[in-house]
């Protein structure tokens, strides 16, 4: 997704074009009371400015009933049989896209947005940080940097490999606490 396509989706709450951000980065260093009512008048106004004139259709529109119903499953694995039987175009690039990704990595962002869904901001990152030095901890992470930045060959050698050797206690040992090296906010 790109530009107002993001807002759009619900991952960004306001859009800003690239040509306004440094008058935007001005006006909010400018406040002279800077609370979260001025910041938010601020934003918005921004926002209306800007989306004027990109009320095209979404981006994804024509697939948003097949996200909603191939995506809405608990697992990874419900995911790739849900677009299996979906068994269109689209379904099917999705699965290649996926079939390139670390396994234990869609297992875990999975897992990132269940959770993080109903956790408040400091828990998000919390369990953020607790991820990203498990990732750190893990081969995967390195072989994707290998893959594509270093030897470019694209070609990833993921442990494991499947989406079913993926255990769901190794998924359980990413959210852990890191015991004294726990994100304190």
């Amino acid at each position: 997704l790109k530009g107002y396509d993001v807002k759009h989706a619900g991952v960004a709450t306001h859009f800003v074009t690239s040509e306004k951000l440094t008058e935007l980065e001005s006006s909010l260093l400018n406040l002279v009371d800077p609370h979260a009512n001025s910041i938010q008048e601020v934003l918005n106004d921004y926002d209306k400015k800007c989306s004027e004139g990109h009320s095209k259709e979404f981006a994804l529109e024509k697939f948003t009933n097949q996200i909603n119903s191939c995506f809405d499953q608990s697992s990874m694995e419900g995911i790739i049989k849900a677009l299996e039987k979906d068994d269109t175009e689209w379904a099917l690039k999705q699965i290649e896209i996926l079939n390139k990704m670390s396994p234990t990595s869609l297992k875990i962002t999975l897992r990132q947005l269940q959770e993080g869904a109903k956790l408040n901001l400091a828990d998000c990152l919390k369990m953020e940080y607790r991820l990203t030095q498990r990732c750190m901890e893990d081969n995967d992470f390195y072989e994707g940097i290998r893959a594509v930045l270093i030897d470019k060959d694209n070609s990833p050698k993921w442990n494991p490999s499947t989406l079913n050797a993926v255990t769901q206690e190794k998924v359980e040992h990413y959210f852990e606490t890191l015991g004294d090296r726990e994100l304190v906010l």
